[in-house]
């Protein structure tokens, strides 16, 4: 316990902080390389960035994560994402353009009814480049952005995963251009990154982010049929690379991360932004997030927005509070209650793991009770913290802003 405190103390004395407090933290036995979370019961499970396929830990005493069992990475992917849901665990399979020799593209799935002991139950193989971002949430459904035979680049697959030892495609939806095999041609800018990075299902809506072409809404209340409500893309005048589209069904808003990419600051500022869908056929852009002052862009590594909690079945739901990776410059919270001025309200930045030029802060999963954990790609292992900061005030079941204006649907003007 005294060691954990000290570690937990001498963490905090070099961290930058403001309304948050560590409470605990794990190198994750000697595999700092943390990408994507998710939670069962007193267990955390953390895929890795190269080094490793999950760690498991116990977290039950927040003060002192505990690892109680490790997953080897697959050879020639990484295994950097993972979500569970009941009993069912999948991880990714993606190539890893590091390393040489055979690999399979696809995703892995296990039995966690013993959650420190994950059993492998099959693998469904997809194509080529394999499974990123994938959305497993409801226990039936996995959505997977995944290279597949005929098409150019990534696209949004549906795959049902009710009988875990047969899994199967059910439904799959595309940017026109892609179908390579069926002679369509890309019409967006050549030098435009072009893929399916992305999807988070919520009730009979998929949220896809595709990069430099924005995000697209689809009714995917028959998954064997997918097809489009609307799209949005910022690219150009902005920088473009959606990451993350997060919708907050409660609010009839979305909050849109694009990702930086290269280090420095060398892609420019990359954007979040809260876009507006009370008619979502018509999806605009109200707001974005605050950019982080400070000399970030001199700092090293990258300075920009990645990941946000995304309000997980089992974590919590928020909507006023957003909790968002900005690598280098930790983990930050907005305050959304005002979706018209998104205010910084509170931030976290470990000191740069020894060996690197700088933090890089990659996932963040918020629990029910509000315990915040974070994952360093880069060395850092993981981050157990609490926010300290003062609550948003709830908007009234008018859609009032914090100003007292109207701005829902209701408003005299609209009708």
């Amino acid at each position: 316990m005294a060691q954990a405190s000290a570690n937990v103390a001498g963490i905090s004395a070099r961290a930058e902080s403001w309304n948050m407090r560590l409470l605990g933290h794990s190198d994750l036995a000697g595999h700092g390389d943390g990408s994507r979370i998710d939670k069962k019961d007193n267990f955390l499970y953390i895929a890795h960035m190269k080094s490793m396929g999950v760690t498991i830990l116990n977290v039950e005493n927040p003060t002192q994560p505990r690892v109680v069992n490790q997953i080897a990475k697959a050879p020639g992917v990484h295994n950097h994402k993972v979500q569970i849901a009941g009993d069912l665990m999948i991880t990714n399979h993606e190539r890893a353009p590091w390393e040489s020799g055979a690999y399979r593209p696809g995703i892995q799935l296990y039995d966690v009814a013993q959650p420190d002991a994950p059993k492998e139950i099959s693998f469904f193989q997809t194509y080529d480049r394999g499974v990123h971002r994938f959305w497993f949430a409801d226990g039936r459904y996995a959505h997977l952005p995944t290279s597949a035979e005929g098409f150019s680049n990534r696209v949004y697959s549906i795959v049902d995963v009710q009988e875990p030892t047969r899994v199967r495609e059910v439904g799959k939806w595309w940017l026109p251009g892609l179908w390579a095999a069926g002679g369509e041609t890309p019409k967006w800018n050549p030098n435009k990154s072009v893929w399916c990075h992305g999807i988070i299902a919520s009730g009979d809506r998929g949220y896809v982010s595709y990069q430099d072409e924005g995000l697209a809404i689809l009714d995917i209340s028959d998954v064997t049929s997918p097809h489009l409500v609307s799209r949005l893309d910022l690219m150009p005048p902005f920088r473009g690379h959606t990451h993350t589209a997060l919708p907050l069904p409660r609010r009839k808003l979305l909050i849109v991360a694009e990702e930086s990419v290269r280090n420095g600051g060398a892609d420019g500022y990359k954007m979040v932004w809260v876009v507006d869908i009370r008619d979502e056929t018509k999806p605009v852009a109200i707001s974005s997030f605050p950019i982080p002052k400070g000399d970030f862009a001199e700092r090293g590594g990258r300075f920009g927005p990645h990941n946000i909690h995304e309000n997980r079945p089992g974590s919590k739901d928020d909507d006023l509070l957003i909790y968002l990776c900005y690598f280098n410059a930790g983990i930050r919270i907005v305050d959304i209650s005002n979706p018209f001025r998104p205010e910084e309200t509170g931030f976290f930045i470990p000191p740069t793991p020894p060996g690197q030029p700088a933090i890089q802060i990659n996932d963040v999963y918020v629990d029910t009770d509000g315990l915040i954990y974070i994952t360093d790609r880069v060395g850092g292992g993981l981050y157990i913290l609490e926010y300290t900061g003062p609550r948003p005030t709830e908007p009234d079941d008018r859609g009032r802003d914090m100003s007292g204006r109207e701005w829902g649907l209701s408003h005299p003007e609209f009708l």
